[in-house]
């Protein structure tokens, strides 16, 4: 039983309805091939053919110059980046001639430092020296000074205590002759 109902099923489809001749208006699949050939004859006749080749081959057309333009765009961005890679290394090596001559700089800076710190010690050490050399002389004379006067009042008090005025005008006398013999 199942088979003859799956057979009556396939059986009814509107193809097998169709019975008769085949170039007859109740012939379905006639009627459906008569309408195509037609539709296609419009088609032919308002040349859709034609205007959709026109599009294919405008968009054909189209397709091809974009991706002329997107080769050159690519050419064109290959040369940018290497440019844009020769300048980096420009840069950077830029960058470290420098740095190496900041480095550099720094060095003769630091030793002109030195030198220049070497020079203002040996100033100091030498204005020091000075200041002791005259300060020894200083005390010297000091020195020399307060034994002068220590010995002219020693030699005043034994001169005082020793002469008499006679021998105190006869040394004036001959103090003055020789302060006479100097100046003439």
């Amino acid at each position: 039983m199942k088979k003859i109902s799956i057979i009556a099923a396939l059986s009814a489809t509107p193809a097998m309805a169709a019975t008769g001749p085949f170039f007859s208006l109740h012939n379905t699949n006639f009627i459906v091939a008569i309408s195509f050939l037609l539709f296609l004859g419009v088609l032919i006749y308002f040349k859709v053919p034609g205007i959709l080749m026109g599009m294919l081959d405008k968009r054909a057309l189209q397709i091809r110059s974009d991706l002329e333009e997107a080769r050159a765009l690519r050419e064109e961005a290959r040369t940018i980046l290497a440019s844009y890679d020769r300048k980096q290394k420009e840069v950077q090596e830029q960058a470290a001639r420098i740095v190496a001559s900041a480095r550099e700089e720094a060095q003769a800076a630091a030793e002109q430092a030195k030198i220049d710190l070497k020079a203002s010690i040996a100033r100091r050490l030498a204005a020091a020296d000075d200041q002791i050399a005259s300060a020894e002389a200083g005390a010297v004379r000091a020195i020399r000074e307060q034994a002068i006067a220590v010995a002219v009042a020693a030699a005043a008090d034994v001169l005082s205590r020793q002469k008499t005025p006679a021998s105190a005008s006869a040394s004036i006398d001959e103090s003055i002759k020789v302060v006479e013999a100097r100046f003439h």
